[in-house]
């Protein structure tokens, strides 16, 4: 592979483990705005409108600025039915398919996503709710996630299609531990 693409690779890559380590503690908060709820309404009979939306939202986060890290470690669920006895060869050519499918779907979300985001910042769109927050925080990042696993999916690509020429992009040393 061109050096540019194996730049491009081991950036991106980086990249997105570092965000996802980052992101992966939005769990916490998530779970500390779910404690509040419970609390303030079992012990104090004061329900707070803002709590199942403001997890809501946090969970989105977590969720679609995970994804590219997810895609990375592999940790996304597959359908196993004949890939598991193929050889790696075989596996990296299908793998390498299925990434242009992929692509094709991620950059209909990207396009969908930058143009929901578009609409609530230019209407001041708001979710219908009692609490009524603004919506457009949410959809950047809804959007700035999309990208993310974009560019992972680009990556990706790149790398199964080294494996698959039998010439594998070779990564500096990681920790990919445990999570």
């Amino acid at each position: 592979m061109p050096s540019a693409i194996v730049k491009y690779v081991r950036f991106i890559d980086a990249m997105n483990r570092r965000l996802g380590r980052l992101v992966m503690y939005l769990i916490f908060p998530m779970m500390g705005v779910l404690l509040y709820a419970t609390i303030s309404r079992t012990f104090f009979d004061l329900p707070p409108i803002w709590t199942t939306e403001m997890a809501q939202m946090i969970m989105t986060a977590y969720y679609l600025l995970g994804g590219a890290y997810s895609m990375l470690l592999a940790a996304h669920v597959r359908m196993d039915l004949l890939y598991g006895s193929w050889a790696p060869k075989r596996r990296a050519f299908m793998d390498t398919i299925t990434s242009c499918f992929l692509f094709f779907y991620v950059v209909i979300l990207l396009y969908g996503g930058i143009s929901s985001t578009q609409y609530a910042i230019e209407y001041n769109q708001k979710n219908f709710s009692v609490w009524a927050p603004p919506m457009a925080p949410i959809k950047v990042i809804m959007t700035i996630g999309i990208l993310l696993m974009l560019l992972q999916v680009i990556s990706t690509f790149f790398k199964e299609l080294a494996a698959f020429r039998g010439k594998p992009i070779v990564e500096p040393s990681r920790d990919e531990g445990s999570i």
